[in-house]
């Protein structure tokens, strides 16, 4: 399914009065993409997501879901943390999808054990959340995410909290999956190499109040994994982000509005030149 923004913003109240996240975003994602957004801290990058789910309303603009409604349901969402029931088994933990539209106990079984299977949990199935590892636990979130059988998912930074070969493990474990089902995908990250690994294109975010400054594609071929990231193109994907980005993390760092900062030329080498 197609997802369409368009001059979407958002405005928050607070103490010292009214902050505005996103300044007038704008992008398309297309039918079965994998499409990242990544942009400096507190640039709107969760409100976006929030606001595509139907977490929170915009202040002005629109979120469109074009085309062919092929499943029940439109949207499901990955969070950082994997927010299990810990009350619950993780085969419990599962269906919660079709548990809410009142399937059958036993189609929430099988669609339990399914989704489980795809993301190599099944031995698992009876654990409590407590009892799993962190990659384990967002394992979990992601089949629970599928089991909804979705059009989109959004991912807001899934792997944030795992360390770094738990990350990249789960990492070629989400492109296997989305490789076999083709949901559109769309994933916020802070993370450039996570970005450039998983996605199609990616949109790159300006500091608040935020709107899309660039959108990048990905010219690594595909099917990707840790031995992509030696690609000559893997580099230059992730130097062409980082200079569009550096200057909007610093204005972020700094407090400066978006307008009023204006970006100097490049006047020394990417720290990414070591891939040249």
């Amino acid at each position: 399914m197609k997802v369409v923004v368009h001059g979407l913003t958002k405005e928050f109240t607070t103490g010292q009065g009214k902050t505005r996240a996103l300044g007038g975003v704008d992008l398309e994602v297309r039918d079965r993409e994998f499409f990242g957004v990544i942009g400096p801290t507190g640039c709107g990058k969760t409100t976006l997501l929030h606001i595509m789910a139907g977490l929170e309303a915009p202040t002005n603009g629109s979120v469109e879901f074009i085309g062919e409604k092929r499943t029940r349901s439109v949207v499901s969402m990955v969070f950082q943390d994997a927010a299990l029931m810990p009350w619950r088994t993780v085969e419990e933990n599962v269906p919660l999808g079709p548990e809410f539209r009142k399937e059958q106990p036993s189609v929430l079984k099988r669609a339990s054990q399914f989704f489980l299977e795809m993301v190599r949990l099944l031995d698992f199935s009876g654990a409590r959340p407590a009892e799993l590892s962190g990659g384990m636990k967002q394992k979990v979130a992601i089949a629970r995410a599928l089991a909804n059988d979705p059009e989109v998912i959004l991912m807001d930074e899934p792997f944030a909290s795992l360390d770094a070969q738990t990350r990249l493990l789960l990492r070629e474990e989400l492109l296997r999956i989305w490789e076999r089902d083709k949901k559109t995908v769309i994933l916020v990250t802070h993370n450039l190499e996570e970005a450039v690994m998983l996605c199609d294109r990616i949109a790159v975010m300006s500091a608040a109040p935020s709107v899309v400054k660039r959108v990048v594609a990905v010219d690594v071929p595909r099917p990707r994994n840790f031995r992509s990231m030696r690609d000559p193109d893997f580099g230059r994907c992730m130097e062409q982000i980082w200079d569009l980005l550096r200057y909007e993390v610093d204005k972020a760092m700094k407090g400066v509005p978006s307008s009023q900062m204006t970006e100097p030329q490049k006047d020394r080498k990417s720290i990414f030149s070591w891939s040249e």
